[in-house]
């Protein structure tokens, strides 16, 4: 079976079969949501509940380990005041139920789950002010500090050391590299492997270890409009990502999907970082790699994405969505190099956790 073939294909019809059947609820209205290589839907229900069914590609649904172990840590994560999603339990109590369907060629298995709805829009659709990546960074840091505490039997399956979209496997690019053949971007993606190699490999050792939400990005965090006429975050969602990796590992991903957002993607690093630092402050080799790390994740962005095209043409407008604007901020990145970036964004967050504490004390003396 190709990975193609592994992304799950159900029509409404069916949909409604299995809401009904496993968790004895009535849709009256369904519409698909975008999923990477799942299939997600958005159900309402003649109970008056909405809920988000997850139908997990068949790859990933031999894994059911690693499902039960991404349901625990959305649940941990709201029992500990953040917001995801919990799982629905089926009529038999069960967190998951495993579909099998004939595709034609032999039968398919697809694990399910019947989500929460949580409500609000993707950052991505919000402008992005500097108080709301502020936020976003320390969501981030707050999120991890969390999971770090999270106890399970299963916690080992999320050891995943052959995960392509780790920070930790960047070599793993290698083997895919042929989807940009005569594209400029392979030789840039080959410069930062080599910087990778001589930076992030040699200070590993003095990297704070978690548990990483892996995808913290413009697409898999919610917000709604507060009472002051900005934005709170409002939900997080799509845990199929999650791995044991570093600290530093998910403040660059989520400063490299920030940017990818933003129209001015050179000032997103310092509040990100800002926000991220008043929880969590980083080390020393923390600091001095976090430049590579955003670099790299760009680069698994891109190969990858392009590598996932070729699996699913048919997908290609959801699957491009980010990519058409990333390569040119790597390419800003590259020609700024390592010093300028860095005194970039650590001296704006110096200023913006300045601007913080100020707000806060005139707050409390009542000026604001």
């Amino acid at each position: 079976m190709s990975e193609k073939d592994a992304q799950p294909n159900f029509n409404t019809s069916q949909v409604t079969e299995m809401v009904k059947r496993l968790f004895m609820l009535t849709p009256v209205k369904i519409h698909s949501l975008p999923s990477f290589e799942d299939q997600n839907f958005c159900v309402v229900t003649a109970e008056g509940g909405e809920y988000v069914l997850k139908i997990m590609n068949s790859k990933d649904s031999k894994n059911p380990d690693l499902i039960e172990m991404q349901t625990y840590a959305m649940s941990f994560l709201h029992q500990n005041g953040l917001p995801t999603q919990i799982a629905v339990p089926t009529t038999s109590g069960q967190l998951m139920s495993l579909e099998e369907v004939d595709s034609g060629d032999g039968c398919l298995k697809y694990l399910v789950r019947l989500l929460t709805y949580l409500p609000g829009m993707t950052i991505s659709k919000v402008p992005l002010t500097p108080q709301l990546l502020y936020e976003f960074g320390k969501t981030a840091a707050r999120m991890d500090l969390i999971l770090q505490k999270m106890e399970h039997p299963q916690l080992s399956v999320l050891q995943r050391e052959k995960f392509i979209w780790s920070l930790s496997n960047l070599d793993a690019l290698e083997q895919y590299l042929h989807v940009v053949d005569g594209d400029p971007l392979q030789k840039n993606v080959q410069s930062v492997l080599n910087l990778y190699r001589t930076t992030v490999d040699l200070k590993r050792s003095y990297f704070r270890k978690c548990i990483n939400h892996g995808d913290f990005s413009n697409l898999n965090v919610l917000v709604q409009p507060d009472e002051n006429g900005s934005y709170r975050i409002s939900g997080i969602i799509d845990f199929c990502d999650m791995n044991s990796g570093y600290y530093i590992h998910e403040l660059a991903i989520t400063i490299m999907c920030m940017m990818a957002e933003h129209p001015e993607p050179m000032e997103v690093g310092g509040p990100v970082l800002a926000g991220w630092e008043s929880v969590l402050p980083l080390n020393k080799a923390e600091k001095d790699c976090l430049y590579v790390l955003v670099l790299s994740r760009f680069c698994q962005f891109l190969v990858l994405t392009r590598y996932a095209v070729t699996l699913n043409p048919e997908n290609e407008e959801y699957l491009m969505i980010g990519s058409r604007k990333s390569t040119p901020i790597l390419y800003q990145l590259l020609e700024s190099g390592k010093e300028q970036v860095e005194k970039m964004w650590f001296q704006s967050a110096a200023q913006y956790s300045e601007k913080i504490k100020i707000e806060k004390r005139l707050m409390l003396m009542g000026l604001q």
